[in-house]
């Protein structure tokens, strides 16, 4: 399952979003119903995660952590505590909480952006914007590419 590129949308009055229909399509072709939405962990927008996607994160969570650790199971309690089901309705929206909303500081303007097994939701307030300048992602994306944060070194002749 591959969520790819930026999407525009609005929600209504009662918090409810259409997902787009390309990402409606790539959840029904991979047999996904359920999903899961919470914050981001780093970021003020909300994740929608395929149930599938959501079980394995979870998972993964579970084998680093121990059971008898009081940190650890705060750090689960929270992660979990703050997650919604949601399921598309006949119209293929959904209801974005007024508590996630607030979180995310989402009014009625909204983009979905596609990151792989993951869809973000983020307000479409332009101070908010979750991508960087063309100049400073060719930068990053070089710094990456070449195999750390360090640039890659000029060809020499």
């Amino acid at each position: 399952m591959r969520f790819l590129g930026a999407i525009e949308a609005k929600t209504d009055a009662k918090g409810r979003a259409f997902l787009p229909a390309a990402f409606r399509k790539i959840l029904q072709s991979a047999g996904e119903e359920r999903m899961m939405l919470r914050k981001d962990v780093f970021q003020q927008c909300l994740v929608i995660y395929p149930e599938s996607v959501w079980n394995e994160q979870l998972d993964a969570l579970q084998a680093r952590l121990n059971r008898w650790n009081k940190a650890h199971r705060e750090l689960f309690r929270q992660f979990v505590a703050e997650v919604e089901p949601i399921v598309l309705d006949g119209n293929g929206r959904f209801l974005i909480s007024k508590r996630l909303q607030l979180m995310a500081g989402i009014r009625q303007d909204i983009k979905f952006i596609g990151m792989d097994d993951t869809i973000e939701i983020w307000s479409n307030d332009d101070s908010r914007m979750p991508l960087m300048a063309a100049d400073d992602f060719g930068r990053e994306l070089e710094k990456v590419m070449a195999g750390g944060d360090n640039p890659a070194p000029a060809p020499t002749e």
